[in-house]
């Protein structure tokens, strides 16, 4: 499954991934999805949002198990960050037949549709639009960098966008969610586990600030004379790490627009978005205003308009207790020790469903900690370890 999917949207430069929805690339990957739950003998749909389910049993009966990620990708990203929850799940489908294990409930597995959010700026949105998260209005406002509306994409890509909208009667038919994903950080090298599960998702939201200047030559404009925005921003990227670092939180400028932007023009806008998380709101909140007031006490001083637009924000997902204690004790049974317990900073499809159905995470450990890179990675046998686990919880879960 790794060397089918492995070239799907590579970029050849840079070494990373490139699969943005509603590409040709997210084609591709919808392409291996639907020939890998084809050859296994599963039903496969597309569902209204754009989500693809693969079915093992007739999820009309209801109480079923899903499992699953997404195979979409951040700009560059690396080959684990959701693929490996997709793979996992096929995989850990044949070891279960290869276990003889008998279901009683519907299994399914899913490839949630534009996770990362890389090229209309709002992640998950599959998951969003199938929870009653995103609205319609919402959903059709959404603009990728060259001003293309996410339903415009949609139909370009085959898709009716006139059907999107929650989807109450799919998620009624659930009774449980795990997501397997590759951990982003190092709790789990640091603590020599191969697996752990997740406890809550961090609270966090992106923030797009426009500090509006004015553009001159950058050869004859005295430097009293200037209303550069380049200089707000940078001093607002500095306040935010400051902030963060106070705080036990963290805040990052990771994209930036400028206009006009030539190399011997002064600005006349500089865009930057925001993304910050934090262990609590309370803490979020205090990061997310101190920054703000920097900006604007920057903008003033060097004469510039700022304006600032929340443009997503996810409130604390604290996983539920009886879903991660379930998966606890199958996955150390009799005594066995204990799989870890931890916190992620990073946003899932299954922290926006948590809110409508018990759901539940899977990590498998990576070496570096390094995540949303080429260089993510985790190791074959820590993949393995991953399969097992989630082959444990899946026949623990649908075979009673």
């Amino acid at each position: 499954m790794w060397r089918d999917l492995q070239p799907l949207g590579r970029d050849q430069r840079s070494g990373g991934y490139r699969r943005y929805a509603w590409t040709s690339a997210d084609a591709d990957c919808r392409a291996w999805f639907r020939a890998q739950a084809e050859s296994r003998g599963l039903h496969c749909e597309l569902d209204r949002n754009g989500n693809q389910w693969a079915w093992l049993g007739d999820p009309s009966a209801g109480r079923a198990v899903v499992t699953g990620s997404h195979l979409d990708s951040v700009p560059d990203g690396g080959a684990f960050d959701g693929p490996l929850g997709v793979v996992s799940a096929f995989a850990a489908l044949d070891e279960l037949r290869s276990r003889g294990a008998e279901l009683t409930r519907p299994l399914g597995i899913v490839n949630f549709g534009d996770e990362e959010g890389a090229r209309f700026g709002l992640a998950c949105v599959g998951s969003r639009l199938t929870a009653g998260a995103l609205t319609r209005e919402q959903a059709f406002a959404l603009r990728d960098g060259d001003g293309l509306t996410l339903p415009a994409a949609m139909e370009a890509a085959g898709h009716d966008p006139e059907a999107i909208g929650p989807a109450p009667e799919r998620l009624a038919r659930i009774d449980a969610f795990v997501e397997l994903h590759v951990e982003q950080g190092r709790a789990l090298d640091l603590s020599g586990d191969p697996v752990g599960l997740a406890s809550a998702i961090w609270p966090h939201g992106r923030w797009r600030y426009d500090f509006h200047g004015e553009a001159n030559h950058a050869g004859t404009t005295r430097l009293v004379d200037r209303r550069d925005p380049m200089l707000g921003y940078a001093e607002t990227v500095l306040a935010a790490r400051r902030e963060a670092e106070l705080a036990g939180a963290v805040a990052t400028f990771g994209k930036i627009a400028v206009e006009p932007n030539g190399v011997n023009a002064i600005p006349s806008l500089v865009r930057g978005w925001l993304d910050s998380r934090a262990p609590d709101q309370d803490t979020l909140d205090t990061v997310v205003g101190a920054v703000q007031a920097a900006a604007r006490e920057h903008a003033d001083r060097h004469g510039l308009r700022l304006d600032v637009v929340r443009e997503s924000f996810t409130p604390v997902v604290d996983f539920a207790d009886s879903l991660r204690d379930e998966l606890g004790r199958l996955l150390a049974p009799d005594g066995a020790p204990p799989v870890p317990v931890l916190g992620t900073g990073a946003g899932h499809d299954a922290g926006i469903l948590s809110g409508r159905i018990p759901t539940a995470m899977l990590f498998v450990r990576n070496p570096t900690g390094v995540s949303h890179s080429p260089a993510e990675h985790a190791g074959e046998d820590d993949c393995l370890a991953g399969v097992r686990a989630l082959a444990d919880v899946l026949e623990g879960l649908a075979c009673t």
